[in-house]
């Protein structure tokens, strides 16, 4: 259909027909109550639906009745919007989501024969490899916060951990200071779901723990907390302030790329894969449900290595050019 016809489509009604809204918010219920996702999960599941909800409505499209073709014809009008593929590919699941919801609620889909949203195939995403960083800008960033004060010292700490063990933002900063093994290098962290897994992590980021929780977290404390890392007020330091610090830090490292907490996840990954580590160990330590998400990162790896051996070839090609014209 051509993208002038598509601009022509009637805008989504500001408010929800009361069924589909009194649905919505009784799906989001159950994801926050039975589900146990995060409150940030919950708000993005509610503006996709709300999106989706409202194409339909002003299309004059019961939610109990809308079929595959209606769902498909609300993607593609994403696409033509531009929006990116990762994120239609996130909405079409949230919708199927959805639906199978108010299935198992025995709720009666009026469906048009052989037009089930249940049966909605996601649309294809191009697979997009994730960035890391070298051992050396690595090193050059856990090293950027000045440790002569209790926020450096923790800075420092909690950059060694993300790198060290391969947490979400999330998990670092739901950390309780008893959640901590020093001894064994263990440090067990809540995940999504609320599953919860041990992390461990090594040397340099012990001693970074150990001083921050000799001479740092004393000096923030402000009674008793239980988070493990504070902020100046002597609170738990969120995760929007990690992401922050690590954002500054690799300002600081002037590094070339911009860095964000999730990146010292990926690099933690790729590291292992390429020191040969197993597979199957990597997914725990990330806490991957499935062995299919960790497997990205062979492909990283092998990409660099790819890398390494031309970069190697081209400095022998000049090597050798060099020493014949001598």
């Amino acid at each position: 259909m051509p993208r002038a016809a598509r601009a022509a489509e009637p805008a989504p009604p500001a408010e929800l027909p009361p069924a589909a809204q009194a649905a919505l918010d009784a799906y989001l219920g159950y994801v926050e109550a039975v589900r146990r996702r995060s409150p940030l999960t919950v708000r993005n599941y509610r503006s996709d639906l709300a999106h989706y909800l409202g194409h339909i409505a002003a299309r004059g499209i019961d939610h109990e009745a809308a079929g595959r073709t209606d769902v498909r014809g609300y993607l593609a009008r994403l696409r033509d919007e531009r929006l990116a593929d990762a994120s239609i590919r996130r909405r079409a699941a949230t919708v199927r989501g959805f639906y199978r919801w108010l299935d198992a609620e025995g709720i009666a889909l009026r469906n048009r024969p052989g037009d089930s949203i249940l049966r909605l195939r996601y649309p294809k995403v191009g697979r997009r490899l994730p960035h890391f960083l070298s051992v050396p800008d690595a090193e050059r960033l856990v090293a950027a916060p000045a440790e002569d004060s209790p926020g450096g010292l923790r800075d420092r700490a909690i950059l060694e951990l993300l790198w060290g063990a391969g947490l979400r933002v999330s998990e670092v900063a739901g950390i309780d200071a008893a959640d901590l093994d020093l001894t064994n290098g263990q440090v067990r962290v809540t995940g999504k779901g609320d599953k919860t897994r041990i992390g461990l992590f090594g040397d340099p980021a012990r001693q970074a723990l150990r001083r921050y929780l000799d001479e740092g977290r004393p000096r923030l404390a402000t009674g008793a907390q239980a988070a493990l890392f504070l902020n100046r007020a002597g609170g738990r330091l969120s995760a929007r302030s990690v992401q922050t610090m690590v954002r500054n830090a690799g300002m600081q490292a002037a590094l070339p790329a911009r860095v964000h907490p999730h990146m010292l996840r990926h690099t933690f990954a790729t590291h292992l894969i390429e020191g040969d580590a197993d597979l199957r160990v990597v997914q725990h330590l990330l806490g991957h449900a499935s062995a299919d998400t960790t497997q990205i990162y062979t492909a990283v790896a092998h990409r660099r290595q790819g890398t390494l051996i031309a970069d190697a070839l081209a400095r022998a090609r000049r090597t050798e050019a060099s020493r014949k014209g001598a």
